[in-house]
């Protein structure tokens, strides 16, 4: 079957979504020859995004954070876009991403489960006060709440634990799918990729430029551009 009859088939798609859903609105991934973990800094991106290295560097990891990991003119691209248009005809049940850009709300999806937090999000660790991007992003080194407390973006880093709601909300949703779409992830990174082992529906397709470990068991996969092929997707 094509992507666009497996869609035609469906009545409670989930989308299970990575870095390669963004990388074309301009956000570079973490593993791709380009991508942050290629990059020189003092210290391996991987150590600065630890929450040891929030602790014991913090005004490093803010440097590092506000200059590689926010990326407020992004705009969704044509796979958000088809996303939020499959959600309101009914097609599409949600979308669960490890991207923190927000970008599949701007798009204008409504039931997005973020397993990795997001940028927009950021509280205060003294007082529990939420505070918008500007937060960080109009502050110099660590950014304090009113009541002098540090200002922490709401984004998983290493070394933490998932929401227990979000891993819940993600668990059934996929249990419930009929089709599960896994695309722009190459699902290395756990717990998340291990959510995929709940789907029992009928559909499971994997759009990734490169091989992933879904691949084997899913009925269709497009090593490709996910914006490319969303745009040949056409919604009853």
């Amino acid at each position: 079957m094509t992507l666009q009859e497996i869609v035609n088939d469906s009545a409670r798609i989930v989308f299970f979504g990575g870095a390669g859903v963004s990388t074309e609105s301009g956000i570079p991934d973490f593993r791709s020859a380009d991508g942050l973990y290629s990059q020189k800094y003092k210290y391996p991106p991987e150590q600065i995004v630890s929450h040891t290295f929030y602790e014991r560097n913090t005004e490093e990891f803010f440097a590092f954070y506000r200059d590689r990991m926010i990326f407020p003119n992004a705009k969704p691209n044509t796979a958000h876009i088809k996303l939020a248009e499959l959600e309101r005809s009914g097609k599409l049940s949600a979308v669960i991403t490890q991207n923190i850009d927000g970008l599949h709300q701007a798009a204008g999806s409504r039931n997005v489960i973020e397993l990795h937090g997001s940028v927009h999000r950021n509280y205060c660790e003294k007082c529990g006060k939420f505070h918008g991007l500007d937060a960080v992003t109009g502050s110099t080194g660590i950014p304090r709440c009113e009541c002098g407390g540090r200002i922490k973006p709401d984004v998983v880093l290493y070394e933490e634990s998932l929401n227990g709601d979000d891993i819940n909300r993600a668990v059934n949703e996929i249990s419930a799918a009929d089709t599960l779409i896994i695309g722009g992830t190459s699902l290395v990174v756990y717990p998340a990729a291990g959510f995929v082992n709940y789907f029992t529906g009928k559909h499971l397709v994997v759009i990734n430029k490169s091989e992933t470990n879904a691949d084997r068991n899913a009925e269709l996969v497009i090593n490709d551009s996910i914006g490319k092929v969303f745009s040949e997707i056409h919604t009853e």
